[in-house]
């Protein structure tokens, strides 16, 4: 057979530059203009259907965190107010230092007449400055754009375009900065106790773009059509659900937790994306070594999914924040009856999962009884022996209880 090694490349054809059709997304409310539902932090309140910073206000947060997005929102400034959107925010720290600042700053105030050029309205603070226009008088409504799309940031102001930066290139030209380095977290407002007010904050998340002439060519055809969940048996659960080609599962229990495809498959290759779009509790779990065995135990933030093969839910290629990483097959490393060599080839050979909250991009082939899993273009098994998995079966989507988003599935039979 093909190694994984062989066709790796093939991985690398389903996400190009991000892209989108601004006309054509589907934006949904960060907030809901009655209280802070999905937002967590002190210091602000809701007052007229906004978002007020008080003299108490520091960081506010959502609760979910996001990688690739476009972010809509109006705010108002009082004279000299000063306040932040982070992005990529880890949840503690000095958001401008561990996540980034985008800085929402009343320019015109004299007691900023010394800034320095990235501290104006709409730069990235102390990373890259913004174009010192667009911003409507004190006390006006100002509607702003932010799209993070990969390493690509750009703000649009009242319909200018007053920032266009490379996250890759402002890491390599800032690297004590850590912040600048992620590539998701969560949506901070960084309060400095001013009285900025934010109001019809939506948002569109993006998932990475796919080439698609490119992986057609190479023989794969879509299993998710990014539109909607035709093709998967999913009994109308709310938990799960489609928008701007990406299948959400919202973290919340419910039945039917999994999704399962209609079809069936045997011998085939998958390309998908996923990541984890919410935080988990954290959890003692075992150590799992080399050769599948457990030694003592690690706290790590639990998050489960997995992709089921061949409609058996023990060839399970879990998806999971254990301390192994993602892609070993859980039901054969743990079954008793199973050889040390079977339990060894199921076992990862490496973590290779990004940070939590960004895209991973995995591969996974299964041919008779053989399976290899690549995970972000590194090899994690290669031709593992699945001694009696079923020749022929549906795919599935495992629920697990924790918040996770899937895009560009794609699959060729072999």
């Amino acid at each position: 057979m093909r190694t994984l090694t062989q066709i790796a490349p093939i991985a690398a054809l389903v996400c190009a530059t991000a892209s989108f059709a601004a006309e054509a997304l589907v934006m949904r409310p960060l907030f809901n203009g009655k209280d802070l539902s999905g937002w967590t932090g002190g210091g602000y309140i809701v007052e007229d259907g906004a978002i007020v910073c008080t003299p108490a206000g520091k960081n506010l947060m959502t609760e979910q965190t996001f990688s690739n997005y476009v972010l809509d929102f109006d705010f108002k400034l009082p004279p000299g107010g000063n306040n932040g959107l982070g992005v990529h925010y880890p949840g503690t720290g000095d958001g401008a230092y561990t996540g980034m600042e985008i800085q929402v700053l009343d320019n015109t105030a004299e007691k900023y007449k010394d800034l320095k050029e990235y501290q104006f309205h709409g730069s990235l603070y102390t990373l890259a400055p913004a174009k010192k226009s667009g911003l409507k008088p004190v006390g006006e409504w100002n509607h702003e754009r932010v799209s993070v799309l990969g390493p690509a940031v750009t703000v649009e102001l009242n319909g200018e375009i007053i920032l266009s930066a490379n996250l890759d290139e402002l890491s390599a030209s800032h690297p004590d900065h850590q912040g600048v380095k992620r590539r998701a977290g969560h949506i901070a407002w960084l309060g400095h106790g001013d009285r900025v007010a934010f109001r019809n904050i939506q948002i569109a998340e993006v998932p990475p773009a796919a080439n698609t002439e490119g992986v057609m060519a190479a023989g794969f055809t879509r299993f998710f059509n990014g539109k909607n969940l035709d093709g998967w048996k999913h009994g109308n659960s709310p938990e799960w659900t489609v928008s701007n080609g990406i299948l959400k599962h919202s973290g919340r229990r419910g039945e039917p937790a999994d999704l399962w495809t209609e079809k069936e498959y045997g011998d085939c290759t998958l390309v998908f994306d996923w990541r984890w779009s919410g935080r988990g509790p954290m959890k003692s779990q075992p150590t799992v070594m080399p050769d599948g065995s457990h030694k003592g135990k690690s706290e790590v933030e639990e998050l489960d999914s997995g992709i089921y093969l061949r409609g058996s839910t023990k060839s399970q290629v879990n998806l999971w924040n254990w301390t192994v990483g993602s892609g070993e097959v859980y039901g054969y490393r743990t079954d008793p009856k199973m050889s040390a060599e079977v339990k060894a080839g199921v076992t990862p050979k490496t973590k290779a999962d990004l940070p939590l909250g960004e895209w991973n991009r995995t591969m996974i082939t299964l041919k008779g009884d053989r399976l290899s899993v690549s995970l972000n273009g590194r090899v994690v098994i290669e031709n593992a022996q699945l001694p009696g998995v079923p020749a022929k079966g549906a795919i599935g989507l495992q629920h697990h209880g924790g918040a996770i988003d899937f895009a560009n599935l794609w699959i060729k039979e072999r």
